[in-house]
């Protein structure tokens, strides 16, 4: 299934490539870092930086922009993005920013033109709330963290 979106480049992104799949099933576009060419970015380790992207776009009702990591910047760098998902809402029409956060050992240059994350288009539902006294009753029930079976460790006790 594909929608159509609509994308402007923003003028400090008009030389770099517009986000793009990198194979035929893959689920999302990759983000580029438009820093300035002379002046990367560095992320110290446990600090965060925004990173812009240089494009705007105009999602249609009924869908969301949804900011992923890419697995290769945190398996080789320990960088992510520190609110995954990011979401990006189909009234917004600002530059795409990416929180990337250096959770590894070393400071991280992010360049111009490095994929900084991916960006997956997903369709979203608004959800009528209906107050109620009671809910239904479930096998879980109020369970929450670790009630499937998995011990939970807090702070590391």
């Amino acid at each position: 299934m594909s929608v159509e979106v609509k994308i402007m480049r923003l003028p400090h992104g008009a030389d770099l490539p517009l986000p793009e799949y990198q194979s035929a099933h893959a689920a999302g576009l990759d983000l580029i870092a438009a820093a300035p060419a002379h002046a990367p970015v560095v992320i110290s380790p446990g600090k965060w930086a925004s990173i812009p992207t240089g494009i705007a776009i105009a999602l249609p009702p009924g869908t969301e922009g949804q900011v992923r990591p890419r697995s290769g910047l945190a398996a080789r760098h320990g960088v992510t993005v520190l609110n995954a998902p990011g979401t990006i809402d189909s009234d917004y029409r600002g530059e795409i920013h990416v929180i990337l956060v250096n959770f590894g050992s070393e400071s991280f240059a992010v360049e111009r033109g490095l994929r900084v994350a991916q960006l997956v288009i997903a369709p979203t539902l608004h959800a009528q709330l209906s107050e109620a006294k009671s809910l239904d009753k479930t096998t879980r029930g109020t369970g929450g963290f670790g009630s499937t079976g998995e011990r939970i460790v807090d702070n590391g006790k």
